[in-house]
Formats: structure tokens, C-alpha cells, sequence
């Protein structure tokens, strides 16, 4: 399981609904919103 940076949720890394590359490590996230914020401010969410 992976956790969302964003909302916190668990999700399973197969089922993520999108997925950031930052520095060599992808995370996981639960909406593309939730995505889009990460990429918006990664710093906030790390």
C-alpha cells in the first residue's frame, strides 16, 4: 500500500488513479486532483 501525500489515503499502487515521478521516486495518488496539487507545490506535501 501507498499513501496519498496529499488527502492521506491508502492506496494500492495498482489501482492509483495517477502517479508523480519527483526525484527519482514516483508516488501514488487517489484522484488526479489530488495530483495536480502535488505538482503545483511538491515541498508542501514532501
Amino acid at each position: 500500500m501507498a499513501k496519498d501525500p496529499v488527502c492521506g489515503m491508502e492506496i494500492d499502487p495498482n489501482d492509483a488513479a495517477a502517479t508523480v515521478d519527483l526525484e527519482g521516486r514516483t508516488y501514488y495518488f487517489c484522484s488526479q486532483d489530488c495530483a495536480d496539487s502535488f505538482q503545483d507545490d511538491p515541498d508542501s506535501y514532501i
